[in-house]
């Protein structure tokens, strides 16, 4: 339940970007950026406040967006989706090769941090490490509504409708996309740094296509029409997929895909939409 409380939140980023008209194929990148960051501050320098370690990550994601950022958000629809997928391989692929900095495909142990100075016992780790990611998820789906309902969320959204028209409003689409792929990659990398500390080890498969991927259809399934709407594709996707690979070891990947092509194809909005019909179904 933590790691996939802390994976949402990478979700609502790429759920974020897509509000934007930007599908990113990449954004393991920002959850290794993250997670490494977490483990190499324990490392090099010695932090164990866990406080401390996920501000570290979400600054070292933010200042691979702002470097990045640029030359990414230049380009749209699969562009955009084929170069965040790039940049991701190519940092998957330096995690790999530089085994005695990174660990290799072995990775890297992540040791139990302390959360404000509270040493917590083996057995009370894990549930401490739980309310830690409870309140980040918080703080992180308020900041994600704050924005939505913001001058700047709405310009992302107008971005995705009609940007020609946007500019001839005499707006910066190349500044409101820049805004949003700072804030999701800044989401990502505290995903990245929760994931470290909860499963204590981190390894170059964060970075793998794979990672980015559960990420994008996680946010397909639930929607980007609310802040929430990620967070119920993600326990959706979790569930499917602990479920069918219990009962269905041997097909377990094409039933999951098989279901979520359905969900895809019925709710092209996603699951989220099935609860606005309800409310504004009931409020005529």
């Amino acid at each position: 339940m933590t790691v996939a409380l802390g994976e949402s939140l990478a979700v609502i980023g790429v759920a974020l970007l897509m509000r934007a008209g930007l599908v990113s194929f990449g954004q393991g990148l920002f959850s290794a950026v993250g997670a490494y960051a977490v483990a190499y501050g324990m490392r090099l320098w010695g932090i164990h406040e866990a406080l401390l370690l996920l501000a570290v990550a979400v600054a070292a994601s933010t200042l691979l967006a702002v470097a990045i950022g640029p030359l990414i958000c230049r380009y749209r629809q699969i562009f955009f989706a084929m170069i965040s997928l790039a940049f991701s391989m190519v940092l998957y692929s330096i995690l790999l090769k530089f085994n005695t900095a990174t660990g290799g495909s072995d990775g890297m142990e992540v040791t139990a941090a302390t959360v404000l100075g509270y040493h917590a016992a083996a057995k009370a780790l894990a549930g401490v490490y739980y309310y830690l990611t409870l309140a980040c998820f918080g703080v992180a789906l308020f900041a994600t509504a704050a924005y939505y309902a913001s001058p700047a969320g709405y310009l992302a959204r107008a971005v995705r409708d009609n940007e020609i028209r946007l500019e001839y409003l005499g707006a910066s689409v190349s500044r409101e996309t820049f805004r949003a792929y700072i804030f999701a990659a800044a989401l990502t990398g505290l995903s990245g740094g929760l994931f470290a500390l909860a499963v204590g080890h981190v390894s170059p498969t964060l970075a793998y296509w794979t990672k980015s991927g559960e990420f994008l259809f996680a946010a397909l399934l639930g929607g980007t029409s609310s802040p929430i709407a990620p967070v119920v594709g993600t326990v959706v996707f979790e569930s499917l997929n602990s479920y069918l690979s219990a009962y269905l070891p041997n097909v377990w990947q094409m039933a999951l895909g098989a279901i979520m092509l359905a969900i895809i194809l019925l709710m092209p909005r996603g699951l989220w939409s099935l609860y606005e019909r309800f409310s504004a179904r009931h409020a005529a």
